[in-house]
């Protein structure tokens, strides 16, 4: 096995490497408040911009709700959306020991992830609110204001953990976003499972009993 430079920082995606999701339940849960079908919903949210524009902090959730109530011609109760729309994760359980050790050996980690404001309220205030604890930077795309692949997004990264960014090891599940990452100068991979993931951080030095 070669051996590879250890990272002076670990950054984490949120979204199916933490935290597994689904955007048609949200869609679905979404469209029952305004009693429209589901694939209304999803025309909305992801054939237009509105979900990357939601992602990079240019509309917040209260935005968003303005503009679901002026499409659909009526006004469900705010927090039920909040809800419909950010009640939609599960926990990648396998993950939770890998975080664990990182942070128990004095690993720097951070979470550098596309997300929204009200899904990040919902995490922060949910059974997941450990999550957020675990990192000592939060690299968070609405609030960075770009979204990955941007490079914008990654230099913001590199700014916030104080490291160059080929002392970085990041892992996404995106293919385009490690992509992306690579192009500013990370060491980054692909997230296809917790055991391969663990194989890539002790081919850097990083031991984990797994």
């Amino acid at each position: 096995m070669s051996q590879l430079s250890p990272p002076k920082f670990i950054y984490f995606d949120l979204g199916n490497v933490l935290l597994h999701f689904s955007h048609p339940r949200m869609c679905q849960q979404m469209a029952h408040l305004w009693s429209i079908d589901p694939k209304q919903m999803w025309a909305v949210a992801f054939e237009s911009d509105v979900m990357e524009r939601h992602e990079s902090g240019k509309l917040d959730g209260p935005a968003v709700f303005e503009l679901l109530c002026q499409r659909f011609g009526s006004r469900p109760d705010y927090d039920e959306f909040s809800l419909a729309a950010s009640h939609i994760f599960t926990l990648n359980v396998s993950m939770m020991p890998i975080l664990g050790h990182l942070s128990h050996a004095g690993y720097r980690l951070g979470l550098l992830s596309n997300i929204n404001d009200l899904h990040w309220q919902f995490i922060c205030h949910s059974h997941y609110a450990l999550i957020p604890s675990v990192f000592d930077v939060l690299a968070l795309s609405f609030e960075i204001g770009a979204v990955n692949p941007s490079p914008h997004i990654f230099e913001s990264a590199a700014q916030l953990a104080g490291v160059a960014p080929d002392e970085i090891f990041y892992t996404d599940d995106i293919a385009g976003h490690i992509a992306g990452a690579k192009q500013v100068g990370f060491d980054a991979v692909q997230y296809t499972s917790t055991p391969e993931l663990v194989e890539e951080l002790r081919k850097r030095g990083i031991e984990i009993n797994y």
